[in-house]
């Protein structure tokens, strides 16, 4: 039962508090971490605190504001200020992050960020007018046609990236080692996101290329491999070169199945592992193991990665590692070792939540630390400049503010494997039974 608050509360308000105390929907696992019930309630004192500062800025804000504003910028505050990763999502948030996963828009095709109140890019997505364009992991985007980014929501400014097919948009950009922005015009096109790439370098050697880890990526690198036997005149391939470099992440389920495809379990140690995670609940502990079967019959593997490589990408980095399936070759990945888990609310409404670490096979926590290169080469520079990589200038996990610390934990005998009751009781919504990778706080694409 609610206690009497001393000082007075909207009826609104009221029925908020029930929400935030004692009625909020939790996933079916959440029940299990605890017997006492003041680990999960707020204390009196908080909530009388929290009530004090919704009825000042109620009655003295310069601007009336409505009571589901502020609640809806209470719950998002309290989600931001946990790391970077966890947020709250609202309708077009929730539908952002669908695209994320299948994606088919009208736009420029880049993975950007806010940071500073400038739009980031974090990379550019491969064959589209933005990569064609020559703009870089790393660029800063100060101005979209005559309208200045500072000010803008990061939402505002990819609406006025997007655009139909064939109109034109000048970006102008600030750009490591350039004097002046740089001003670049180009024209929107229909941005369907092809994940997986390849052909043929030579005879018997392949070239695939992920860019990110979508629904399909798993099944795309298999007729990846096979339509690149073909070109082979039919004969096995003798070895591929995997590109994973700027793959900002995606869908954990597919990073899985990607590591699956290149390793045989018969052949492994760490008890056939690909990763494992931990989390303060039972249900966010998974372990996921190899199969039986490597579509390429052990030929070698060479991984390419660099600081834009992150999450999903440095699952199968490091599985590829620890069970010396693959030589790692490139500059140290980003770092995001941290699994998100989106639970939908009401309204088409949800939220991102952190709910646990992820490990490699060896028991490694790459969070805030990255996968570290086998072999060590920095992005070829043809003219003479000594200055550093610009890879090596890019933000990592390490520095985000309110960045998760390493967990490293080397004890994964005793990990569970994953059950449907574990797993959120969300079956009617597929995209909340998967966990997300997202390198940062707002990724968006444009």
């Amino acid at each position: 039962m609610m206690h009497a608050l001393p000082i007075p509360v909207t009826s609104a308000l009221r029925a908020g508090l029930l929400v935030l105390g004692i009625g909020l929907a939790q996933p079916s696992w959440a029940g299990k971490s605890t017997d006492n019930e003041s680990e999960v309630l707020p204390s009196l004192q908080e909530l009388k605190q929290f009530t004090t500062v919704f009825e000042h800025v109620k009655r003295y804000y310069v601007n009336s504001v409505d009571d589901k504003t502020l609640f809806e910028n209470a719950i998002r505050g309290m989600l931001n200020g946990l790391d970077p990763h966890s947020a709250y999502l609202n309708t077009e948030e929730l539908s952002e992050l669908k695209v994320h996963t299948s994606g088919k828009f009208g736009g420029l095709g880049i993975e950007v960020t806010m940071e500073d109140g400038f739009i980031r890019v974090i990379s550019p997505i491969d064959d589209t007018p933005a990569q064609k364009a020559g703009i870089q992991a790393g660029d800063l985007i100060i101005r979209i046609d005559d309208t200045p980014v500072k000010g803008l929501k990061l939402q505002e400014a990819v609406d006025k990236m997007r655009g139909e097919k064939g109109s034109p948009i000048t970006l102008t950009i600030i750009r490591q080692k350039e004097l002046k922005p740089l001003k670049i015009t180009l024209n929107r096109d229909v941005i369907s996101v092809k994940s997986v790439r390849q052909r043929l370098i030579e005879p018997d050697y392949g070239y695939v290329r992920i860019s990110q880890f979508q629904n399909n990526t798993a099944q795309d690198i298999i007729r990846a491999i096979q339509s690149l036997k073909k070109d082979n005149d039919q004969k096995p391939l003798k070895g591929i070169v995997l590109d994973l470099r700027n793959n900002p992440g995606g869908v954990l389920e597919s990073a899985v199945q990607v590591s699956d495809t290149f390793l045989d379990a018969p052949k492994l140690s760490y008890n056939h592992l690909i990763v494992y995670t931990k989390g303060r609940l039972n249900g966010s502990e998974i372990q996921e193991v190899a199969h039986e079967g490597d579509i390429l019959n052990q030929a070698p593997i060479v991984v390419l990665v660099n600081g834009g490589s992150a999450s999903a990408s440095e699952i199968v980095a490091g599985a590829l590692q620890d069970h010396h399936r693959g030589v790692i070759v490139g500059t140290q990945t980003f770092g995001k070792g941290s699994v998100q888990t989106v639970i939908p609310l009401k309204d088409k409404r949800g939220i991102k939540l952190t709910t646990a670490l992820y490990y490699t096979p060896a028991g490694r926590s790459i969070q805030a630390m990255g996968i570290k290169p086998d072999i060590v080469v920095h992005r070829l520079k043809i003219d003479s400049d000594k200055d550093e990589d610009i890879q090596d200038l890019l933000l990592r996990e390490e520095d985000l503010q309110n960045h998760l610390n390493n967990g490293e934990n080397k004890d994964k005998t005793e990990t569970p494997r994953r059950t449907e009751t574990d797993m959120i009781n969300l079956d009617k919504n597929p995209i909340t039974r998967r966990l997300f990778t997202i390198p940062t706080t707002n990724c968006m694409r444009a």
